[in-house]
């Protein structure tokens, strides 16, 4: 699917991105003609063009062939027109995991959220409009914190998706389709980081509330997400996998273990919800299933595509709903643990 193509995946550099080029160049959509790492970050592209360089496996070959000509990196901002104009002049497919995503920090600047998260996407859109550029399909990636938001990274997010949605009747030969989904298992700012930092610490684990619940996935589940949306969205849809949700408290106590450390309630931060949701009663009348996945059709009646629809949810699609038990999710947990220990012995030998 993705043989001879030339992808750019801003935000390349982020927790999401390097998963997402590591599978790029695993080959299982097709060996691409090139992957762009589009950033900010100097530092972080410094070091991940490093570790793909020092590679010295037996699958250097197989697949990281002939690296220099299919991974670049350029630095770059979504926030300018004319940067990303400059990303995107030449390719054929597009991964916009470049965000603001940390909700503390939208809060305090929301204007900086605005222009990375809408007018960056924004930018997207006019450089293939404008100078009409060949791209096939650009991928926006979103968030749960964007169905029914009440934080500024879920609102500026939200909008992200109505800017991909509404895209589609102004660039006819582009795809513009978009992934959500929830907590991502151990990236930078998600929970268990931080409890395991606590933890090491002598704890207290600091919980919000004692009912609080998130959807639960791994880093490899998002990109499974984001590779069923490119390989079987059709103009305006919206994929949703179906994860599994746990108490926070649960989580804790988990990781917790035998270990004699307390827990602290401390009360819901600015912006945060009890419950996340994935989809919402009013998109819920047009959300089908596809495979592992619910499937939201665009509202804009220009972009649909069927006249008739197979309706999969009565209401929302809420973290509160099918919360897993403790048992499920230490078996759950321990199998990211295993996942991620086999990256990281893969990642030591990049730099070995």
């Amino acid at each position: 699917m993705l043989t001879d193509k030339r992808i750019v995946v801003t935000g390349g550099t982020g927790s999401l991105g390097k998963v997402l080029v590591r599978r790029l160049l695993s080959g299982e959509l097709g060996r691409p003609r090139s992957i762009l790492v589009f950033s900010r970050d100097e530092a972080k592209q410094h070091a991940m063009r490093l570790a793909y360089q020092h590679l010295r496996t037996a699958t250097d070959e197989v697949i990281y062939h002939n690296f220099e000509q299919l991974l670049r990196f350029q630095i770059g901002d979504v926030r300018d027109y004319h940067s990303i104009s400059a990303a995107l002049c030449t390719a054929d497919v597009v991964f916009n995991a470049a965000a603001l995503k940390q909700v503390p920090s939208c809060e305090y600047f929301p204007f900086e959220a605005v222009q990375t998260n809408i007018i960056g996407p924004a930018n997207i859109v006019q450089a293939i409009r404008e100078n009409k550029l060949p791209v096939e399909t650009v991928v926006g990636i979103s968030t749960d914190k964007a169905c029914k938001p009440v934080n500024v990274m879920g609102m500026t997010k939200a909008i992200q998706e109505r800017v991909f949605v509404k895209a589609n009747m102004d660039c006819s030969d582009t795809r513009f389709i978009c992934v959500r989904y929830g907590n991502v298992l151990a990236s930078r700012g998600s929970v268990i980081p931080l409890f395991h930092e606590q933890i090491r610490n002598g704890g207290p684990v600091t919980i919000t509330t004692a009912d609080m619940t998130r959807f639960l996935l791994s880093l490899d589940k998002a990109v499974d997400t984001i590779f069923a949306a490119l390989r079987e969205a059709q103009r305006g849809e919206t994929f949703i996998p179906r994860v599994p949700s746990a108490k926070v408290t649960d989580i804790a106590d988990v990781l917790i273990g035998n270990r004699p450390i307390k827990t602290s309630i401390i009360g819901i931060r600015p912006g945060e919800k009890i419950h996340e949701i994935l989809v919402s009663e009013e998109e819920a009348h047009r959300t089908g299933e596809r495979g592992n996945y619910y499937v939201i059709k665009p509202m804009l009646p220009e972009l649909s595509t069927v006249t008739k629809r197979e309706v999969a949810l009565q209401g929302e699609y809420s973290s509160a709903d099918n919360v897993i038990t403790r048992a499920q999710l230490t078996k759950l947990l321990k199998e990211h643990r295993l996942m991620l220990e086999d990256r990281a012995e893969f990642e030591e030998e990049l730099l070995a």
